[in-house]
């Protein structure tokens, strides 16, 4: 069996924007979820900084990413969806699993 590979990017959404930026990233949704090899995604809010996210989404392989998604069709309509609101612009990185509990 194949682990998930796990995508994760820090957001940083420009000030008084989060609540458009939220609006937008549900827009964005669909458009990463009809990729083949998404497994799953989760936008969370930090308790602590306000305007910040931190992004997780599960592939089947950084490939389905990085060629699937960011090289598919529907990746410039997310660009312009989302990414206006971020500054500094994210670090996207990706983890494979080593041990959980």
């Amino acid at each position: 069996m194949q682990a998930v590979i796990l995508e994760t990017a820090v957001l940083d959404v420009v000030e008084d924007r989060t609540a458009e930026f939220e609006t937008a990233f549900e827009e964005a949704k669909p458009l990463v979820a009809a990729t083949p090899g998404f497994l799953g995604l989760e936008l969370r809010r930090c308790v602590e900084r306000d305007g910040r996210y931190l992004l997780l989404i599960r592939w089947r392989s950084v490939a389905d990413h990085e060629q699937g998604f960011r090289q598919g069709p529907d990746y410039q309509r997310w660009k312009e969806l989302l990414h206006h609101f971020y500054d500094p612009f994210p670090v996207v990185e990706h983890y494979e699993p080593v041990t959980a509990c």
